[in-house]
């Protein structure tokens, strides 16, 4: 049987208002249900496996007792494609990073801290959200460390949830990725940090087919040197995002496209 793989993230739920966010969410829910179901942009059949690769929220927090508020038509849409038995992975992003255990008991959902290899029919990808790869970004890098330390957690979830919400949704709608291009327009591909990170990825590991992001908000198909006499070259593809492109990929017998 061949694989039918589908690729999205970077919904950012939340921003910059209710209203907008709903519209999107909608949209969103639709892609889910067409490729779940084997319609629309899915007519070939449906997907064998989704990765949602981080960000779908803009902020997330699993308290023990409290999850944020919204969202809920694409809990529920998520859940019923796990109920079909179709795998779901959840890849954790830089703004839903605080996950604890609810998503994957009350979805059924498989989540990812980190990027993961997988292969399907022939085609090695390394997949992940991208946040805080390659060179660069020494602060942000330090403030993920923080972020994901047990001690930030620990303090977090004391503050009342009215109080720890809003604070994160103020520190999110002024970070960089809110609502925008995290790490600006696109001008080389060596100026792009994931980029120089699947270069690095792909001397150590030449048998790498593919490397697959988000948090770049901005749809890119860059093709990556392959030093080795015996392997062709890479591609990278960052899937861009839902707020702006509304856009994708897919990986069926062992083709990669993007869909804009």
């Amino acid at each position: 049987m061949s694989h039918r793989v589908y690729f999205a993230s970077d919904l950012h739920l939340g921003v910059p208002d209710i209203e907008s966010s709903r519209e999107r969410e909608k949209k969103f829910i639709s892609w889910l249900e067409d490729v779940s179901l084997g319609q629309g942009i899915a007519a070939s059949g449906p997907a064998t496996e989704i990765h949602l690769l981080g960000d779908l929220f803009d902020f997330w927090f699993e308290y023990k007792n409290a999850v944020p508020k919204g969202g809920v038509r694409l809990l529920g849409a998520i859940a019923k494609i796990t109920d079909l038995g179709i795998p779901v992975h959840y890849h954790l992003g830089n703004h839903d990073l605080w996950s604890f255990g609810y998503l994957e008991s009350e979805l059924g959902v498989q989540i990812h801290t980190s990027p993961i290899v997988r292969e399907w029919d022939g085609l090695k990808c390394l997949i992940g959200h991208g946040d805080g790869l390659g060179p660069g970004d020494r602060g942000y890098k330090l403030t993920k460390k923080v972020y994901r330390s047990k001690l930030a957690q620990y303090l977090f979830q004391w503050l009342h949830p009215d109080i720890g919400i809003r604070l994160a949704n103020r520190l999110s709608k002024n970070s960089r990725s809110a609502g925008g291009k995290s790490g600006g327009p696109f001008t080389s591909p060596e100026k792009e940090n994931l980029y120089q990170y699947c270069k690095e990825v792909l001397e150590s590991d030449p048998s790498m087919n593919c490397f697959i992001f988000g948090h770049r908000h901005l749809p890119l198909d860059l093709t990556v040197p392959n030093d080795s006499e015996t392997s062709a070259p890479a591609r990278y593809i960052n899937i861009g995002d839902w707020i702006t492109h509304f856009s994708s990929a897919k990986i069926e017998k062992g083709v990669l496209t993007l869909n804009t």
